[in-house]
Parts: C-alpha cells; sequence; structure tokens
C-alpha cells in the first residue's frame, strides 16, 4: 500500500506520535509510561496486522513514526503544539500516544490552523469540560473546554459519558456540546459527520473489566466491541487522532496495553480507508 509521503498533494500517512505527558493528571500519575507499550502491543506477535475491516496496517508505508515530542524545562503544551504542527506541515496525519488528555487541547491548536471546520469525536467517561479542576486550566479534566472556547472545533461529539455534574452540563449547553451518554442514546451511526474528524480516544470510556489500566475507573463503560463497532461507523476522514490515559501502573497482565493496541490499530485502519480532505 503505497501512501504519499507529504509535502503538497494529498494528505499522507498516519504517523505515531508519543506524547508522554501526565503532569496534568488530577488523581494518579503514570500515564506518560503509555506510549511504548501501546507500540509494543500493537506490533506483538500475539496477533497480525489486519485490522477487521480488511486493512493491513503492516503493510509498507501504511503508517509513520515520528518519534516523540521532546518535553523539556520549557512549555509543554507548546511543544507539543509545535511538533503536530511539523508533521501537517508535512501532510501527516498525526496519531498522538499519551500521556493525559490534556494533551488533546496543544494538539488540536495545531489542528486549528490547519484545518476549517474541524469535528471531534470524543470517547471518553468523562465530559473533560471543566473551566478549571482544582484550580488547573490546563488540567486533563478542561481540555475541551479550552478548545471550545478558542473555536478551534465547529463541532464537538462525546461518546460514552457517564459522569455529567451541572457544571459540566453548563458547560456542554454553552458550547453546544453533542453528548451521547452511555445507556441512554446510540451515538455515530446516527450522526452524520463530515470531513474533517479529529478522533480522540481516553481508554477510560471502557469498562474497568476491559481496561483496568486507568486512573479513573469508571464502572458501567462500553465493551472494547461497542467501542469499535463505534469506531468502525464513522464515515467522516479522519485527518488525526489520539489515544490517552492508559496508565500501566494500574493495569492488569497488560490487558489495557492489549486493548490500547487493538484500538490503534483499527483507528489506524479507519484512517487508511480514504482521506479526501483539501
Amino acid at each position: 500500500m503505497a501512501i504519499p509521503a507529504g509535502g503538497k498533494g494529498p494528505w499522507g500517512a498516519p504517523t505515531l506520535l508519543d506524547v508522554p505527558l501526565d503532569e496534568n493528571s488530577s488523581y494518579k500519575r503514570g500515564a506518560a509510561a503509555a506510549p511504548p507499550l501501546i507500540r509494543d502491543a500493537l506490533t506483538s506477535e500475539s496477533s497480525n496486522m489486519w485490522t477487521e475491516l480488511g486493512v493491513d496496517v503492516g503493510a509498507e508505508g501504511a503508517y509513520a513514526d515520528g518519534g516523540e515530542v521532546e518535553l523539556g524545562s520549557g512549555d509543554s503544551f507548546a511543544a507539543i503544539e509545535k511538533a503536530v504542527g511539523e508533521l501537517l506541515d508535512k501532510r501527516r496525519r498525526p496519531v498522538c500516544l499519551g500521556g493525559d488528555h490534556s494533551i488533546t487541547y496543544p494538539i488540536v491548536r495545531a489542528f486549528g490552523k490547519v484545518f476549517k471546520d474541524l469535528t471531534i469525536i470524543h470517547f471518553d467517561a468523562h465530559p473533560d469540560l471543566y473551566d478549571d479542576f482544582q484550580g488547573n486550566r490546563r488540567s486533563h479534566a478542561s481540555p475541551f473546554a479550552r478548545i471550545m472556547e478558542e473555536k478551534l472545533a465547529k463541532r464537538l461529539i462525546q461518546v460514552g459519558i457517564r459522569t455529567m455534574n451541572p457544571h459540566q452540563k453548563k458547560q456542554a449547553g454553552r458550547f453546544g456540546v453533542e453528548v451521547f451518554e452511555i445507556g441512554r442514546r446510540r451515538a455515530l451511526e446516527e450522526v452524520k459527520t463530515w470531513c474533517p474528524v479529529y478522533l480522540s480516544f481516553d481508554m477510560d470510556v471502557l469498562d474497568p473489566a476491559f481496561a483496568p489500566g486507568v486512573s479513573h475507573r469508571e464502572p458501567g463503560g462500553m465493551s472494547v466491541r461497542e467501542a469499535l463497532e463505534h469506531l468502525h461507523s464513522i464515515t467522516a476522514t479522519i485527518v488525526g487522532a489520539d489515544i490517552v490515559e492508559y496508565n500501566p501502573s494500574r493495569d492488569i497482565s497488560e490487558l489495557t496495553a492489549a486493548v490500547a493496541g487493538k484500538i490503534l490499530k483499527e483507528m489506524m485502519g479507519k484512517m487508511l480507508m480514504a482521506c479526501n480532505c483539501p
């Protein structure tokens, strides 16, 4: 499968970019250690590289490696935005491996400079719409408040939510967020989306029985099969994505790593099926 390498012209390969940041976690840290374990799970010989929809993610050139964001003593968010922006300048489609969910804000800031009318599809147990959390406006509980304040996305569709409180309901109303709380409404197959789409997948959208390796375990979540059905039902072109909040220190027998690798494979497979964005 030959994928354009970048530059002017068509959008090229999904490109893995490690973002090992968990300084904005509010409960238990450890998500910064996740990226290499997700990569290992993706390429593990326990399975093959074919997706359920028939895409060979292991084919030559199917995806590229963008390395790791260099997070030094400076502004971590600025470094993340710069690294993602450099990939977009090369017509790559970043797939960022976190890290806590705060990384989505600087990632989407970079996307907002390139794509107009971005739709974000957000899988999560939590809406992450706090104006601030524990006094931190960069908290992993606040990225979508920052994104919507800055009008970096035209639409925000949230799937799997099961922790809405009055403040976050007010925030959702303020920003026009389309919230699909779990167990109440089906999503995605009933929602028309248009190019371009950014996909943000928080591992705690899944029930802890399937993904125990997260800091904020929220029982009553999606099964892996339900999450994949929703992911497969996306019809619009995915131009970028992230997988966040896998915390290896909380994992059991590398179960969550295996699930994250599966989600990553299916996600990149969907990205490879089409890209028609200008």
